[in-house]
This record gives structure tokens, C-alpha cells and sequence, in this order.
């Protein structure tokens, strides 16, 4: 079933008779749990013509690097596996994507696209639907309720977002129905940039090399369900309890295929919820609440990657203690090389540059202390957003930016007003001493 809710047609076109359906997957990077794809099928089940897959691949996505382009082709190249087995062609363009969709639009009866949220994802999709004279028409796959249906403005935190969603979880957390195409053309053959070796299709991208691949985490949908299922039998138990522990690992590690697209948030918390576990509450918060409360953050926020995005209160407090002495200063450079005088605050920045992701828990901390650690805020929150998205798998998406966010006061309530942070939450390295074994924490990234 597909909600009408997720659907929403970009323009006002009627269809032609096309050669196929065309379904332009983007955001949803995978070939289950995908909302778009599977309406796009049923469409062409109805209209007796075959479905064409395409991916637009641009190597001049806004701050991404190898690191990130290795982890998307290797997702990639599952799903085209997965999608042949199904008797759907994924052609891959290597073109900006707007564009490689105008152009395989040409021959099409209408087109179906996935939803994203950023400001470039909302422009190439704005473009598409203005460039061709078929129906455009958006499948929201990527939450669980739909961002309009769950708020019509941005929300204040996750306790005005909380009631919102739970009041409508049961009428979404209902499962995709995997639809057969019944319609090939063997005939039609197009243009197709070649995945079949990672390596080979990295060497042809004119990307940047600067940040090198990780070997923890593979992209894929097998991989996110190798995550999810250790996740479910060892950690979901205990993980109200230790999730914020740095020195143990009870994190889901599933964020980098979120951010990608290569799992569905709808196939994680129905397995979730088929666990019966006592840490399923709390996970499904982070899940669903805390991130579709990020989502609901950059639809509606328009300079959600910037400083001013922070609320008012916020911004007044930092500027009120940007005079403040601070004992130490460092430069972005000394960050990046995790040069600081705090153990732990290095080994969370050496965790992000080995493994593309940091403890939860450890990315609040190092946030928080790069604004304690540079002389004014906004060069700060510069700061942390562009280290978070250099190195980072889950950064540059609505998670990311309102992770860094976060750290600035987003989403949180005043404090009790104290130097440099003023009314904004504080947190230093007696408290991770205090809570955890954090020289544990150390060992453990010192031997990734």
C-alpha cells in the first residue's frame, strides 16, 4: 500500500504514450522498502508498459569526496543486481541528475521520483518537473510518516514533533507490498555508466581524493542488514541502558545507509518492532522522532546549513560571551589533525577520520567543544559542519546538519548561563569521566 499522503505531483502535465515508466531513483538508493519504485511498477502494471530505473551520478555533489562516492557505488551495485533480478533496468547516467532525467523523460509516459530534502535535491527535482511535458510525480520513502503530514511548520524540538507523529505512527508503519512488473522490452537499450567494478568507476569520476574509503563499513543493503540484525540480537536489548556509553559499542552503525538511501527507516522498525525488545522504545525514538525531526528542520528552514539558522536565543547568548576569555584556541587545521590537548576530543575526531562515523554521544561532545576551542561561534559551527561532512558517511544530510545544529543550542532548551556557552548546554571532560570508562574509548579507536 501506498499512502496517497507520501505522493504529490510536481506539476500539471498529462502522460504520453511513452515507451516505458520512467522511476528516477535518488534518494532512495535501493530496490526494497522503496515507496517510489513500487508505485512507478504499479503504474506500469496499469498502463501495460515496462519500468526504467536511472540514477543521475554527479561528481560535483556539494562536499562529497571518494570516501562517500565509494560507499554510494558499492550501494549501487546491489541494487542493479537486485533490480535485474526483477526485470528492471537501472541505468546510471554520469550526468548531473536533473539533467540525465529530462533526458530518458523524452520516451517516457510520466516519471516517478523519489523525495529529498536538501536544497540541491528540492532544485533538481524543481527543475525536472518545469523541463518536461510529463507528469512528475514524488514518492516520500525516506521517513516513516510523511514531513507534511506529521507538521506544516518547523518544530521547536522533539517534544512539539513527539505527539505529532506518534498520534499517526500506526497508520504508516505498514509494509511495502513488493509489486511484480509485468511488462519487458528487451528492445529498448540505453547508455549506461558502468558499475560492475567500483574501483574502475571511481577511477573515471573527477572527484575529490582528499578523504580516503573506510574499510568498516561496505555500502549496500546486505551490509545495513548484517548492522541491523547484530543489532537486534546483541545490542537493541541493552540499549536504552548503554547507547551513550563511548566505551562500549551498542550503537545500530546504521545511519551511513539511511543517509544513502540503502535501507529503508520502514524495514528497520518493522524489524524492530518484530524483536519485542526492551530497548525498542528508545531506538524508535532516535529513529523516527529525532530524525524525522532533522528532516522537518531543513524543508522548513531554509538555512539549516548555516549559523543563522540557530534560534533567536541561541544566537543572543553566544553573542553575549563571544568576548569571553577562552583558554584555549585552536585553528580548523588543528582540529582536523586532532590536535588538541583533550584525549578524548582527539580520539572522536580520529574515530570520524578512520571509520567515517563518531559515538553519538562523542560527536555532542566534540561539537561542543570546538565552539569552547575557537574564537567566535559562527566560525565554529563553520568549522564543525565542514569537518562532520568531509569525513563523515552520514554527513551533508538533514541528520548532519542538524547534528552540528544541535551542538549551537538547536532543538535544546536554555541552561543555567556559564562562560563562552552562555544559556547553551555545556559539556566538558569530567563528565565523560564521571559517566563512563572513557580511557576505553581511547584504547579502542587508537587500535582501528
Amino acid at each position: 500500500m501506498i499512502q496517497p499522503e507520501r505522493i504529490v505531483e510536481l506539476n500539471n502535465q498529462s502522460p504520453r504514450n511513452g515507451k516505458y515508466i520512467l522511476c528516477w531513483m535518488q534518494a532512495s538508493q535501493r530496490a526494497e522498502y522503496n515507496h517510489a519504485l513500487e508505485y512507478a511498477i504499479q503504474i506500469a502494471n496499469q498502463r501495460h508498459k515496462p519500468v526504467v530505473v536511472m540514477f543521475g551520478i554527479t561528481d560535483g555533489f556539494p562536499e562529497a569526496n571518494e570516501r562517500h562516492y565509494t560507499f554510494m557505488l558499492e550501494g549501487l551495485q546491489e541494487t542493479q543486481q537486485t533490480l535485474n533480478e526483477r526485470g528492471i533496468p537501472l541505468v546510471i547516467r554520469y550526468q548531473s541528475p536533473e539533467l540525465a532525467a529530462v533526458e530518458l523523460s523524452r520516451d517516457a509516459d510520466l516519471l516517478v521520483t523519489d523525495r529529498g530534502y536538501l536544497r540541491i535535491q528540492r532544485q533538481w527535482r524543481k527543475y525536472v518537473s518545469e523541463q518536461v511535458n510529463i507528469p512528475v510525480l514524488q514518492v516520500e520513502s525516506d521517513v516513516i510518516v510523511p514531513i507534511e503530514s506529521a507538521s506544516n511548520k518547523e518544530e521547536y524540538a522533539a517534544a512539539t514533533l513527539r505527539p505529532k507523529i506518534t498520534k499517526l505512527l500506526q497508520q504508516y508503519l505498514v509494509d511495502v507490498k513488493l509489486e511484480q512488473p509485468h511488462y519487458q522490452n528487451n528492445l529498448l537499450t540505453f547508455n549506461s555508466f558502468s558499475i560492475d567494478d567500483v574501483n574502475s568507476a571511481l577511477a573515471n569520476l573527477k572527484i575529490d581524493r582528499t578523504v580516503a574509503r573506510v574499510s568498516k563499513f561496505k555500502g549496500g543493503g546486505t551490509a545495513a542488514r548484517r548492522w541491523l540484525d547484530l543489532f537486534i540480537e546483541s545490542k537493541l536489548e541493552h540499549y536504552a541502558d548503554l547507547r551513550n556509553d563511548p566505551a562500549n559499542d551498542f550503537g545500530s552503525h546504521l545511519s551511513p545507509y539511511l543517509h544513502f538511501g540503502q535501507i529503508s527507516p520502514l524495514e528497520i522498525a518493522l524489524r524492530v518492532l518484530e524483536a519485542h525488545s526492551t530497548g525498542e522504545a528508545d531506538f524508535l525514538e532516535e529513529l523516527i522522532v529525532r530524525r524525522e525531526l532533522s528532516m522537518n528542520y531543513v524543508y522548513f528552514n531554509e538555512r539549516y546549513d548555516s549559523y543563522q539558522s540557530l534560534s533567536a536565543w541561541a544566537q543572543q547568548t553566544l553573542a553575549d560571551h563571544v568576548i569571553d576569555n577562552r583558554q584555549y584556541i585552536y585553528s580548523e587545521q588543528q582540529f582536523e589533525q586532532a590536535a588538541t590537548y583533550d584525549p578524548y576530543w582527539n580520539a572522536a575526531q580520529m574515530e570520524m577520520v578512520k571509520t567515517g562515523k563518531i559515538h553519538n554521544y562523542m560527536r555532542m561532545y566534540w561539537g561542543k567543544k570546538i565552539l569552547e576551542w575557537t574564537r567566535h561561534p559562527e566560525e565554529a559551527f563553520e568549522i564543525a559542519l565542514r569537518l562532520n561532512n568531509k569525513y563523515e558517511l552520514d554527513g551533508r544530510d538533514p541528520n548532519g546538519f542538524t547534528g552540528v545544529a544541535w551542538c549551537f543550542g538547536k532543538h535544546d532548551r536554555a541552561w543555567f548561563e556559564r562562560p563562552i556557552f552562555g544559556k547553551v548546554r555545556y559539556m566538558n571532560a569530567n563528565g565523560l569521566r564521571r559517566k563512563f570508562d572513557i580511557d576505553r574509548y581511547v584504547k579502542r579507536v587508537e587500535t582501528l
